[in-house]
């Protein structure tokens, strides 16, 4: 019998109801043996998450202001999801040590914690597994840095004892024993983190979206939901703006080669989008995976004669940019020519200052600087094994009336960058979709 680590999101445990369906979906699979929660999100638009409560809490405190309205809020919050799904833990004696430590001066680290911590116990007792606080086993240094090989080895120890186990996501602990929280994707790390821990055929991850989409459905009508994606090309994806799931927060499991399943808890018949390792054979070919994009992107386009053949130009250019503390997203080159792309919010001020050291430190010919742009990525493995793929994509960009302003490729030609006005962004996505897509239905015989 293989295991699953599940670890839930704020939405999937956003009130008792959910909390329940938790439960069902958990107890439904033998193989579900660990379960890593997350604290409860918002339950509609206008809610607050409890990890953004309890935040304030901390805030008030250092400028001493009370909190007592703030934690009145997470604490009714806690005891109608007790009382809705019938566990017996004294829930009202834990959070008076909570509120009693936050007003004494805890960290803010240990403040935004209790909310996964909160949430575990309640679901441990509500499954019958044991609760094991992640502080026994994930280790950050004395720095706060995170450090997963002696996490790896601590975790393996400590939960080799518990056959069945809730542990809260989200936070760990210093040397010293103090509470640390992980950053973005928290929760998510703490999954990967058990999951390579306990050797698991399989990690769940599940959130309130059957997995993800080729497309995002505020600009694309019923986007195709993507069945399988390798760890490449969910990085490609992630990185340019797919944000159910963030490539470095399943870190853990890449290395392990485990496979991830993003499930959805309010359709948990859905078999979602399953992750797996880069050295999986290629299934699809004639096709791509997914599209993806951002917006607010500004290009530093430079030219100079016989550029390839003076030494040094381009870390010139890079040093620049970092000497402004400034990171660029790409770089397409041409013999006399060269380009950065850069966020604007890198930018920020700085561009008049960049383009004068460029000037006097390059003495390009001509220096062009295009804002308003927005990059779209056309990712899929099976790109660079067939024929056509960027004759299709262009074609679908002039037919759709977008005029092209960049270019770039990788050289594991697993996905296609185009530059193009921020107003075309949404008109581009959609062409590329409706070219690509036909494809995907014929492959899939046309069906939903």
């Amino acid at each position: 019998m293989g295991v699953k680590v599940a670890k839930f999101g704020g939405t999937s445990l956003a009130d008792a109801e959910h909390f329940l369906k938790v439960r069902s979906i958990v107890l439904s699979d033998e193989e579900r043996r660990y379960v890593v929660p997350s604290a409860p999100g918002k339950r509609a638009p206008n809610d607050r998450k409890i990890t953004d409560l309890l935040y304030l809490c901390h805030a008030h405190v250092q400028h001493s202001v009370p909190f007592d309205e703030v934690f009145k809020i997470i604490e009714e919050r806690y005891l109608d999801i007790a009382a809705g799904v019938g566990v017996t833990i004294d829930i009202r004696s834990e959070l008076n040590r909570i509120r009693e430590r936050i007003a004494n001066g805890a960290s803010a680290d240990y403040a935004a914690s209790r909310g996964e911590y909160l949430s575990g116990l309640i679901l441990a007792e509500l499954l019958g597994f044991d609760f094991v606080d992640p502080t026994e086993f994930i280790v950050f240094n004395d720095k706060g840095l995170f450090d997963p090989e002696a996490t790896n080895e601590k975790a393996a120890k400590v939960l080799s004892r518990h056959t069945r186990a809730v542990i809260p996501g989200f936070y760990g602990a210093r040397r010293d024993g103090s509470v640390k929280t992980f950053p973005r994707g928290g929760s998510d790390i703490t999954g990967a983190i058990v999951a390579r821990a306990v050797s698991a055929s399989l990690y769940e991850n599940w959130t309130d979206v059957s997995g993800f989409l080729m497309a995002d459905p505020r600009i694309v009508e019923n986007p195709r939901r993507i069945e399988i994606l390798t760890y490449r090309e969910l990085r490609e994806l992630s990185y340019m703006g797919a944000n159910v799931l963030h490539e470095e927060s399943i870190f853990p499991v890449r290395i392990a080669g485990i496979p991830v399943n993003i499930r959805n808890t309010n359709a948990p018949w859905d078999k979602g989008t399953l992750i797996v390792k880069d050295s999986e054979p290629i299934t699809r070919t004639g096709t791509i995976t997914g599209i993806a994009g951002r917006k607010d992107f500004t290009v530093i386009a430079i030219e100079k004669a016989l550029m390839n053949a003076e030494l040094g130009f381009g870390r010139k250019l890079l040093s620049i940019l970092e000497s402004n503390g400034i990171s660029f997203e790409h770089m397409p080159t041409g013999i006399d020519t060269i380009s950065v792309v850069i966020s604007d919010s890198q930018l920020n001020g700085k561009l008049d200052r960049v383009i004068a050291s460029i000037r006097n430190e390059l003495s390009p010919d001509c220096i062009e600087v295009h804002p308003n742009m927005a990059l779209i990525a056309t990712v899929g493995r099976g790109m660079a094994r067939t024929p056509g793929v960027a004759a299709k994509l262009f074609t679908a960009l002039a037919e759709a009336g977008v005029n092209v302003r960049m270019i770039d490729q990788g050289s594991s030609e697993i996905n296609i960058i185009v530059g193009v006005e921020t107003d075309d962004f949404e008109t581009a996505v959609r062409a590329i979709y409706k070219a690509f897509v036909r494809d995907v239905d014929s492959n899939a015989g046309g069906s939903a």
